[in-house]
């Protein structure tokens, strides 16, 4: 998931770059970084994104467990409620995008502030829709257990990922040089 959106966000924003150098009016370039700068600046609140969870409901250490099927360690937390709760977004932004995928099932992706990816996946149930700011507290979804979570107890598997490389992230576990584009959750929900 996190190569694919650090590879757009890196295209979109060298492309708007190249554009405005080729077009000789270097002075624009201000804008984007702004843009950029701006949204590393914006605060980031954050809520438990799963209506009455608490941290009891979730695994701390599940964060980068290993080994976990195809995608090797497991870079979020799965927070466990009954099917049909809510599933609300843990901060405010903007769905980037939303629907069905083999491995994650019924799930939202949701860039907030810093630049941040939220990836909400194993819903029963969307409520959201591409190109949808949404507020905190916002309801996504449902808990369910769809993709490969089918026949496993309900729950929402939780993701931070940020396409801005956190170099000093980096460390010897397996896939450790990925923990620089994936933040740990529970850090940011307790």
């Amino acid at each position: 998931m996190i190569t694919y959106h650090t590879r757009q966000f890196i295209k979109l924003f060298a492309s708007l770059i190249q554009d405005i150098y080729h077009r000789g009016k270097r002075w624009q370039l201000i804008i984007p970084i702004t843009v950029v700068t701006l949204g590393l600046l914006i605060p980031q609140q954050m809520t438990i994104p799963v209506r009455g969870a608490t941290p009891e409901d979730w695994n701390e250490n599940s964060y980068w467990a290993y080994p976990w099927g195809k995608s090797i360690t497991h870079k979020g937390i799965d927070i466990f409620a009954d099917r049909g709760t809510p599933v609300l977004s843990a901060s405010y932004g903007l769905v980037v995008w939303s629907g069905y995928q083999n491995v994650g099932g019924n799930a939202v992706i949701v860039m907030g502030p810093k630049w941040r990816f939220h990836y909400y996946a194993h819903l029963d149930s969307l409520d959201a829709f591409t190109l949808q700011p949404v507020a905190m507290g916002s309801v996504l979804g449902t808990v369910g257990n769809t993709g490969n979570a089918a026949g496993k107890p309900y729950h929402l598997h939780y993701t931070i990922s940020t396409p801005l490389p956190h170099f000093w992230r980096w460390d010897d576990a397996i896939q450790g040089w990925q923990k620089m584009f994936y933040l740990r959750p529970d850090d940011y929900l307790r």
